[in-house]
């Protein structure tokens, strides 16, 4: 299987950016990256209502969309649960 492109909204990388510890950043980096290889793992779940997906990581939620066709997946949005849907 190819891997996907994965690129990150300049307000995510912001977002992430603002998380409190180092652990928490280094491991939702790593289940970014993870998207590269495999874009809809065990675990995620389609947003309602929206062509969006999102993964757990903690307390934290990253929300993304899949293009199949050019095989990219855009990180939209980092943060802690209660406030990423909003």
């Amino acid at each position: 299987m190819a891997s996907y492109r994965v690129l990150i909204k300049t307000s995510a990388v912001k977002e992430l950016e603002t998380i409190p510890t180092k652990k928490d950043r280094q491991r939702i980096a790593g289940r970014i990256r993870a998207l590269a290889e495999d874009p809809r793992p065990p675990g995620c779940e389609k947003l309602h209502r929206e062509e969006r997906y999102r993964v757990r990581q903690g307390r934290y939620r990253v929300v993304y969309s899949v293009d199949d066709d050019e095989r990219v997946v855009l990180v939209v949005k980092v943060g802690h649960r209660r406030d990423v849907y909003r």
